[in-house]
């Protein structure tokens, strides 16, 4: 099987999703003074790895403004999944919904179908990205279950590395 994806060096798309407004974001630019972005694709509200590495990515926030990362996180969810999911999380950071199985499919992503009763849509399984200030695509982790995901300690560090912190 072969999967079209983007590339590191290739141009990132935009990336229109909702706010909890409802609001359209092109999340493919950072919403804050920050210089790159990072966006982390997760599953679903009924998933408890991808709650966990949400709430774990808090912890890095801040490290990664520091170095002028801004971070977003989507998944394919419902605006009410998002409401729910936000109960059981404690981000410092935006989250938002409505990203289309073939946003995700352009992006690489692997799709998985729904899984009544829990999720009745297809969602996409995990992905991160880390998109220069030029727009173009630096980094790019995709995995095609909930488990695999980059270790966000060494992520953070390597960045800071690189970005001169």
């Amino acid at each position: 099987m072969s999967t079209d994806k983007i590339v590191p060096g290739s141009e990132f798309p935009e990336l229109n999703v909702f706010d909890s407004n409802d609001n359209l974001v092109d999340i493919s630019k950072p919403s804050s003074a920050a210089k790159m972005q990072m966006i982390v694709t997760y599953r679903h509200r009924n998933c408890g790895k991808c709650t966990d590495h949400l709430n774990n990515l808090s912890k890095f926030r801040q490290r990664l403004l520091d170095i002028n990362v801004d971070l977003a996180a989507v998944s394919c969810g419902s605006k009410e999944d998002l409401q729910d999911h936000l109960t059981r999380l404690e981000v410092n950071f935006p989250l938002y919904y409505g990203l289309k199985p073939e946003q995700a499919r352009d992006l690489g992503l692997h799709i998985s179908p729904p899984e009544p009763p829990k999720v009745e849509h297809e969602f996409s399984e995990p992905g991160l990205f880390v998109i220069y200030p030029n727009g173009q695509l630096g980094m790019v982790s995709i995995s095609n279950n909930p488990i695999l995901r980059p270790d966000l300690n060494m992520l953070v560090s390597t960045l800071e590395q690189f970005l001169g912190k």
